[in-house]
């Protein structure tokens, strides 16, 4: 298990932002030696490697959250550097090469399905009843890899309150936006798009589910899953769908992207468990970005103690 505890490190503390522009910029410029990118088809102009550094707004006096970790965060170039977002393409590197094409001011979340309040709502309209906070949570992806990460956010149970869903909301589904033209990876045809993910209610509302604005105490860099997005710290990565443009409230279990692209390997659940291993790779062991060793792979991401309830009764196999 985690050991968890409030976090007393400071983003100032541990990163200069100066370093990883500097380094990001270098790596950039070495890009330039490769004339195209090919994502399952697509063809992408390695001039844009050279993004410009992004100014980030800071969250002055972010309130701690209630979850955390004594773990060794991963450091901001490794976070920012090393992720899946395959609107962006599809190597580990791709959206810090390419997400800078994506606008994000302004944004707009269409509420909508079974609530007494729905409508399309300004990003600052969702945000503005909030007190941001930041957690120190772990993201473990099915690949066997983990970060430790310091978001930015607010619990989705107080924005679920907000909008009333009815007795008839039994699932809350996201859809990540749709934009071809600054989300390159969209003209792919791996996935079906938009990409689309879910939880059950009472996932949703359980206070470790998190929509996340920013991480090391700024707004969140694009290939991150700027301006909004979810994390779910007991699932597998995919879960914590980026971008969120749309969140609806439904009767019936939504159709999730990955689940029908193969449900033999994602399921709706997609709980962390060493006991289910992908056709592919065994899930048992993971690596941390940054380490050169494996550890063993905890239930639940080491959130057992607060999530292993949600789940009394069930067939962890069988509803993976």
């Amino acid at each position: 298990m985690l050991i968890k505890k409030p976090n007393r490190i400071l983003p100032s503390e541990i990163t200069d932002e100066a370093v990883y522009k500097e380094r990001r910029r270098f790596l950039g410029m070495a890009a330039l030696g490769t004339a195209t990118l090919t994502a399952g088809g697509l063809m992408l102009p390695a001039l844009n490697a050279l993004a410009k550094p992004v100014e980030r707004k800071s969250f002055p006096d972010l309130k701690k959250g209630p979850f955390g970790t004594d773990e060794e965060l991963n450091s901001f170039e490794e976070i920012t550097t090393y992720n899946n977002f395959y609107e962006f393409g599809f190597g580990k590197s791709d959206p810090a090469r390419y997400a800078h094409m994506l606008t994000t001011h302004p944004w707009s979340v269409s509420i909508e399905g079974e609530a007494e309040i729905t409508g399309r709502f300004n990003l600052e309209d969702i945000l503005k009843p909030h007190t941001l906070e930041e957690r120190i949570y772990r993201l473990r992806c099915v690949e066997a890899w983990s970060m430790v990460i310091p978001w930015v956010g607010f619990s989705l149970a107080d924005l679920i309150k907000r909008f009333k869903p009815t007795s008839k909301a039994k699932f809350v589904e996201f859809t990540t936006l749709y934009n071809p033209e600054e989300m390159p990876g969209q003209k792919s045809g791996i996935l079906e798009w938009p990409y689309v993910e879910g939880l059950r209610m009472d996932e949703a509302m359980h206070p470790l589910t998190l929509l996340a604005v920013g991480l090391y105490g700024k707004e969140m860099p694009n290939q991150n899953g700027a301006p909004l997005r979810l994390v779910v710290p007991w699932k597998y990565g995919f879960k914590s769908i980026k971008s969120v443009v749309k969140i609806r409230f439904t009767e019936t279990q939504p159709q999730t992207t990955w689940n029908l692209s193969a449900p033999g390997e994602y399921g709706f659940y997609a709980n962390v468990n060493p006991n289910v291993d992908h056709p592919r790779w065994s899930q048992g062991r993971e690596r941390r970005i940054g380490d050169f060793l494996k550890r063993n792979t905890e239930t639940f991401n080491g959130y057992a103690d607060e999530v292993a309830h949600l789940y009394s009764g069930m067939d962890l196999k069988k509803h993976f």
